[in-house]
């Protein structure tokens, strides 16, 4: 048990003023840190308590090791669990998708400053994780991606939220591509408060434990982004050169089709002389043609919602998709037997019927888990 409990820590930090630093560790180093059912219970739990003491005056998350904040979800068990009850309802992996989208959604609303540290590996997940802070570090070694389209899954953890609030398009391309992108591309695309360079960790977080913190939240906010400017002064000269926004207008052209089929096929067909843009076409064209069609419709269904209804849309679709064999073909082929050779049930987009497509956005339940939320 106490293994388990140790996948994630929680320490309170004490601050010169009084109230504490709450400190979130993700701690399975050799998985990338992979959010599993126990990680996100045990972060639900701690940060409804940490949010409701007033000795707690903001969070701080960042990941075990030097390789990743978080690359995901663990998918070998949402794996597991689709197979073993093919048709539904798959437990586990239903459980860690309620648990997981609670936590992130607690964190977009948490009224203290929350603040997460993206070094490394940010995926899936772990995108979720970092997408709802209120100050999100990006690192020279920051790779961010939502490469769902090569398991059969689509950009949930609130993708269907953040993607949708991207400049132009480059949303709904970073999820039918999958395609990764770095520091200074988080920072265009709204995702980062700030670049950091890796070496400064230690020190913000003391910083933090040295910061007279107020008994009012807005002036504790105000408080991380006069610190927090110190340390992005310091690291401006090191910010590595970006991709998505030099590539903007083609992805514009790219996505500018009258249906999400046109746009789909547009990027599949795409001739650039764009390295990036070259590998993120070839990712959409490896991918499940199932999911290229689900991430269109999601993205376009979501447009315009709040972040809870995002959420409860999410619930549905995640749902939908783990009771079916493509998520659990598309793992197999990556992660379990890794031939990379996954029998997709379509041989091309145009291919997946428009009955299928509304199949997955109908309720397979009387009441969403997240109703509530």
């Amino acid at each position: 048990m106490t293994d388990r409990i140790e996948e994630v820590l929680f320490e309170e930090q004490r601050s010169l003023s009084g109230p504490s630093v709450g400190v979130i560790t993700l701690n399975v180093e050799k998985t990338l840190n992979a959010l599993t059912l126990n990680m996100v219970e045990l972060m639900l739990v701690k940060l409804r308590e940490w949010r409701e003491r007033s000795d707690i005056a903001c969070v701080f998350i960042h990941g075990s090791g030097q390789k990743a904040l978080c690359a995901g979800g663990d998918v070998q068990a949402l794996y597991k669990s689709s197979i073993e009850q093919p048709g539904g309802p798959c437990e586990y992996a239903e459980a860690f998708f309620e648990q997981e989208y609670r936590v992130d959604y607690l964190l977009h609303q948490f009224d203290k400053p929350v603040i997460v540290w993206g070094h490394g590996i940010v995926m899936g997940g772990g995108m979720g994780v970092f997408a709802s802070g209120s100050y999100r570090v990006v690192t020279e070694k920051t790779r961010l991606a939502m490469p769902e389209i090569t398991i059969g899954l689509y950009p949930d953890v609130g993708g269907s939220y953040f993607l949708n609030r991207m400049p132009g398009h480059t949303g709904l391309f970073l999820a039918l591509t999958g395609a990764s992108f770095n520091a200074a591309d988080a920072v265009y695309l709204g995702l980062a408060e700030g670049f950091v360079e890796h070496q400064y960790a230690g020190d913000v977080l003391n910083a933090l434990t040295e910061t007279l913190w107020s008994t009012g939240v807005a002036e504790n906010h105000e408080r991380v982004f006069d610190l927090m400017a110190t340390f992005v002064a310091r690291s401006k000269a090191v910010l590595p050169g970006g991709n998505v926004e030099a590539a903007a207008s083609e992805i514009a052209a790219l996505c500018s089709a009258d249906d999400d089929l046109g746009v789909i096929n547009n990027i599949i067909a795409a001739q650039s002389e764009n390295p990036w843009l070259q590998k993120a076409t070839a990712t959409l064209t490896s991918g499940s043609p199932l999911s290229a069609r689900l991430i269109a419709e999601q993205i376009r269904r979501c447009k315009g919602l709040s972040l809870k209804a995002a959420f409860q849309a999410e619930m549905l679709l995640s749902t939908a998709i783990i009771r079916q064999p493509e998520f659990a073909e598309g793992v197999r082929a990556l992660l379990i037997d890794k031939d990379r050779n996954p029998a997709w049930q379509h041989s091309s987009p145009a291919d997946v019927s428009q009955d299928l497509i509304e199949q997955h956005f109908t309720a397979p339940w009387i009441e969403n888990p997240l109703l509530d939320l």
